[in-house]
């Protein structure tokens, strides 16, 4: 069979990319599909702010029956590559059916693109950066993605192995069952209440713009030394927060100040994929109506970010943000949520989240592979 390579150029070719897993996944228990209309905001320059500093394409993969049987997505992230002085090309939004020749088309125009544009090393799946969907699943696919994390087959890791990918890092998901507050913990926290160093409360979602201009700027301090990590502007956080606003609830999400200073904030969603799952990728004309039937009963969260200053870590502020969600969790019977991700090396983050009683569950691995030019 011959297939062909063609570049997204128009509105109903981006409707192909978009709309290309269901060729995928149609028969997959696990997959939870996209909300369409979120995809092709997400993809659109004119809305996504992430655009502004980086240049993406958008590849297909054609066979001889005129059907879509792969995507990939490739990226040049300017903003990372400034601050780490590299060349690097980015792959993400990678979906192929298990056929060698379309993923060697794929990967093939990959390089071509990478040389093309300078670029000396090719790093992914990072879909489009490492603040969106990041990591190619290699362990764990006997349960389905919790929100915001991605799924693939699996043979799509033997596909990069044997293109010679390497990998670069472990991202793993740690699984929470919720029994009863840790002692050390309730401890812990007696302690700091009577110290009295910080505040912690709630998010205001009537405050909601000034509320996460306090979290962006906790939020690049805090990541600001882990790895691959890319500032976001104030305008690309404002967009992401702006998708999950619908969906927060406040008594999940926190944040912590010393003086009046943002210094630390939690952010736990419910995980909507439950209810994803059953929409098809389409909010109307039904599927904003399951939506809002069903958003109250979700049983499970994801614990998607924590993160507290450079210059506030010794107050125990990540310990508070620890109790305060697992203790939302007791009062509202929530049997077990998920933390993800966490990079494999990142004893500091892992360490806390271990002794609490989590356990990995799901592995998810980004890969690179240097160029010859």
């Amino acid at each position: 069979m011959v297939f062909s390579v063609k570049k997204v150029k128009t509105p109903a070719e981006k409707q192909l990319f978009i709309r290309m897993p269901w060729k995928v996944y149609d028969k997959s228990s696990l997959w939870v599909p996209p909300l369409i209309s979120e995809r092709i905001k997400f993809l659109n320059p004119e809305v996504n702010p992430f655009f502004k500093k980086c240049e993406v394409d958008l590849f297909l993969v054609i066979s001889e029956s005129k059907e879509v049987v792969g995507r990939i997505a490739l990226i040049i992230n300017h903003v990372h590559n400034k601050k780490f002085s590299e060349k690097v090309g980015f792959f993400g939004m990678f979906e192929t059916i298990n056929n060698r020749e379309v993923s060697d088309s794929l990967f093939g125009i990959s390089t071509v693109w990478c040389r093309e544009k300078n670029l000396n090393k090719l790093v992914g799946p990072i879909s489009l950066s490492t603040n969106h969907e990041c990591g190619l699943l290699v362990a764990g696919f006997d349960s389905s993605p919790v929100i915001g994390m991605p799924y693939n087959p699996p043979y799509y890791s033997d596909i990069l192995d044997d293109l010679k990918f390497n990998k670069a890092k472990d991202l793993v998901s740690l699984k929470l069952e919720i029994t009863q507050m840790p002692q050390y913990l309730e401890l812990a926290m007696s302690r700091l209440n009577s110290r009295q160093r910080f505040t912690m409360r709630s998010i205001r979602l009537n405050r909601f713009d000034e509320e996460i201009d306090l979290i962006w700027d906790i939020y690049n301090d805090a990541w600001v030394d882990n790895w691959g990590f890319v500032p976001m502007s104030k305008e690309e956080f404002k967009y992401a927060a702006s998708e999950m606003k619908r969906f927060i609830q406040p008594e999940y999400c926190f944040i912590s100040e010393v003086g009046g200073e943002p210094a630390g904030f939690s952010i736990t969603l419910p995980d909507i994929n439950e209810i994803l799952k059953t929409i098809n990728g389409r909010i109307f004309p039904l599927g904003w109506a399951k939506f809002l039937l069903n958003k109250n009963n979700i049983k499970v969260y994801r614990v998607v970010a924590l993160g507290v200053k450079k210059k506030y870590r010794r107050l125990g502020i990540d310990a508070a943000l620890y109790y305060e969600t697992y203790n939302r969790f007791l009062k509202n019977k929530i049997k077990w949520c998920d933390i993800s991700w966490v990079l494999e090396d990142n004893k500091s983050m892992l360490s806390p989240m271990l002794r609490l009683g989590g356990t990995i569950y799901k592995r998810h691995r980004i890969y690179e592979k240097y160029l010859l030019t």
